[in-house]
């Protein structure tokens, strides 16, 4: 997919879809409702593979700007991560502006659900962060185009066992482009976030044998999760200084920036979060040149879309872990190609994505 050049002129005179022609974004939503509070953006990045498909994040940025530039990136993300996977599914993403504990409600969350309906199935919501499958069910009363419902209403249920199986295979495939084997066992692993995903990922993790470290804002969630698997905590101002061999970031992302990137002492990046790098064409280089090998994330962390994917073709939980499991190869195939052409993890990850978009382009095209 080309990337357009674009001049300071562009942005000046129109802002958002000079945004939009960096990717190449089909279309961007913007919704608001002055009676419940609704401030909300969905970004549908391309439909070629299918419908888009992405979670609705609710956040409270700092300003639209920045909200804007998070859904452009997710939504992105989400085309390239469906794509690798071999899923028919194209890329969205969707951002509630605001406080969750402050402004969340029934009426707020139905009135983004008729938005969401009416873009026609084009655009098709899960949970994200600050989101759960009871939220999906309060959107689900004004719109059919919604995954990650509960079980009990023929849905998946919580994504996270799905998504977090598919970071510790992504480990494992990592581990053996590194060391010449997939066994985590001894290796010292800091999982940054135990969120759902991030405490699933420690249980697999301390069953192989592994050495765990865990980093999270709540400490709720760091005495709970610390005491039930034998973690250790480590704080964070300390915890890019620590002496690892696996840094697993999983919670927001950018962590791997101009500054932690001084301080990381690991030979692999590999997690759940999104966006991890914060500038991909000067981060993603920078890890190599550290002789750090960086698992890209929407390769790694695809075990979500796939379950919510398997959600709307009739749910079986043995299906997507199945096809979860084809994400070893997916990330271990990917660092050969890195190796052989020359370039970036992260560049070659793309790659991948866009090839199998141009290829079923052509096919339409012909069609």
């Amino acid at each position: 997919m080309e990337v357009k050049e674009l001049s300071k002129t562009d942005f000046a005179k129109n802002p958002v879809i000079a945004q939009m022609m960096i990717n190449n974004h089909e279309q961007v939503v913007f919704c608001n409702d002055n009676a419940t509070g609704l401030k909300a953006i969905i970004a549908i990045h391309n439909t070629v593979l299918g419908p888009s498909l992405g979670g609705t994040r609710m956040w409270n940025y700092n300003n639209e700007l920045e909200a804007l530039t998070d859904v452009l990136r997710l939504s992105r993300g989400m085309t390239y991560k469906s794509s690798v996977a071999g899923i028919n599914l194209g890329g969205g993403k969707a951002v509630i502006i605001g406080d969750s504990k402050k402004i969340k409600t029934e009426a707020l969350l139905r009135r983004f659900g008729k938005f969401v309906d009416s873009l026609g199935g084009k655009y098709i919501t899960a949970e994200d962060v600050a989101m759960s499958s009871r939220d999906m069910e309060i959107i689900h009363m004004e719109t059919e185009h919604v995954s990650g419902l509960p079980e009990n209403m023929g849905g998946s249920g919580d994504p996270s066992p799905v998504t977090a199986y598919g970071v510790y295979v992504s480990m494992k495939a990592s581990a053996k482009e590194t060391w010449g084997n997939d066994s985590l066992s001894g290796k010292k692993v800091l999982v940054q976030g135990i969120g759902h995903v991030g405490e699933v990922l420690v249980d697999h993790l301390t069953k192989e044998g592994a050495k765990v470290y865990i980093n999270d804002i709540s400490e709720e969630r760091v005495k709970e999760v610390a005491n039930k698997y034998k973690a250790e905590f480590v704080a964070a101002d300390k915890m890019f200084d620590l002496d690892i061999d696996i840094y697993a970031p999983c919670a927001l992302g950018a962590t791997v920036n101009d500054d932690t990137l001084g301080r990381l002492k690991c030979k692999i990046i590999c997690g759940a979060a999104n966006n991890q790098l914060a500038e991909e064409t000067i981060h993603g280089v920078e890890v190599g040149k550290k002789r750090i090998l960086y698992a890209p994330d929407f390769v790694v962390n695809a075990g979500g879309i796939i379950n919510v994917y398997y959600e709307l073709e009739g749910y079986n939980r043995e299906r997507a872990l199945g096809h979860a499991e084809k994400i070893y190869d997916t990330t271990f195939n990917l660092f050969q190609l890195a190796k052989k052409e020359g370039i970036p993890t992260y560049l070659a990850a793309n790659r991948l994505g866009e090839q199998r978009i141009e290829a079923i382009a052509r096919i339409n095209a012909v069609l």
